[in-house]
C-alpha cells in the first residue's frame, strides 16, 4: 500500500521531468515549446493554447492563429521575451515563428540545460523516497511495522528509486541525442 503511492509519487515526479523536457528546443519545430510561455491578457497570465491554435505546418516553422485580434501583439510580445529565442513574424492574426538551425554552441548549452532539468527531476525523486523512508521508521516506531517489514520496504523503496533515477538518465541521454543530431 505504501510502496504503491510512493511509486505514484515518483511516477509523477517523472511525468513532470518529461513534460519539461519536451519543451526544450531541439531545432525542430514542436507545439510543446510553447507550453511554458505565458501571456498577459484579461488581467492575468494565460498560456499560448488558451489564447491561439498552434500548427506545425513544416518542420522548421510554427504557426500560432491568435483567436482575437486584439491578443496578437501579447502574444507576439510574449514569445518575443521568453528565453526561446525566437521572433515571430505577425501577418494579421496569425504568428508564423521559424525555428532556426542550432549552432554547435547552443547545442551544448541546451545540454547543460538537460542536465540541470535531470538533476532537479533526481533531487525530487531522492527527496520522495527520503519522506517515505522517514514515513516507514516512523510506522515502524508506532508499533505498526515490524523491524522485517521496514528493512524489507526500504529495499523495495530503493529499488523504485533506482529505476525511476535510470528512467530519467535514458531519457536525458535520448534528448541529448536529438539535440546532437544535425
Amino acid at each position: 500500500m505504501i510502496i504503491k503511492k510512493i511509486e505514484e509519487r515518483m511516477n509523477l515526479s517523472l511525468s513532470s521531468y518529461s513534460k519539461e523536457l519536451s519543451t526544450v528546443r531541439t531545432g525542430r519545430a514542436n507545439p510543446k515549446m510553447l507550453d511554458g510561455v505565458r501571456v498577459e491578457v484579461y488581467g492575468q497570465k494565460m498560456p499560448i493554447s488558451q489564447l491561439a491554435t498552434v500548427s506545425i505546418p513544416e518542420p522548421q516553422m510554427i504557426n500560432v492563429q491568435v483567436w482575437d485580434k486584439a491578443n496578437v501583439s501579447a502574444v507576439d510580445q510574449a514569445i518575443r521575451t521568453s528565453d526561446l529565442n525566437l521572433n515571430p513574424l505577425v501577418d494579421g492574426q496569425l504568428l508564423r515563428i521559424a525555428i532556426p538551425k542550432l549552432t554547435e554552441e547552443r547545442r551544448k548549452e541546451l545540454i547543460k540545460v538537460l542536465k540541470t532539468i535531470a538533476e532537479k527531476a533526481k533531487v525530487a525523486i531522492r527527496n520522495i523516497r527520503r519522506d517515505s523512508l522517514e514515513e516507514l521508521k516512523k510506522e515502524q516506531k508506532d508499533k505498526n511495522l515490524s523491524e522485517d517489514d521496514l528493512k524489507k520496504n526500504s529495499n523495495e523503496v530503493q529499488k523504485i528509486t533506482d529505476l525511476k533515477i535510470a528512467e530519467i538518465d535514458k531519457k536525458l541521454s535520448e534528448k541529448e541525442v536529438e539535440i546532437l543530431k544535425v
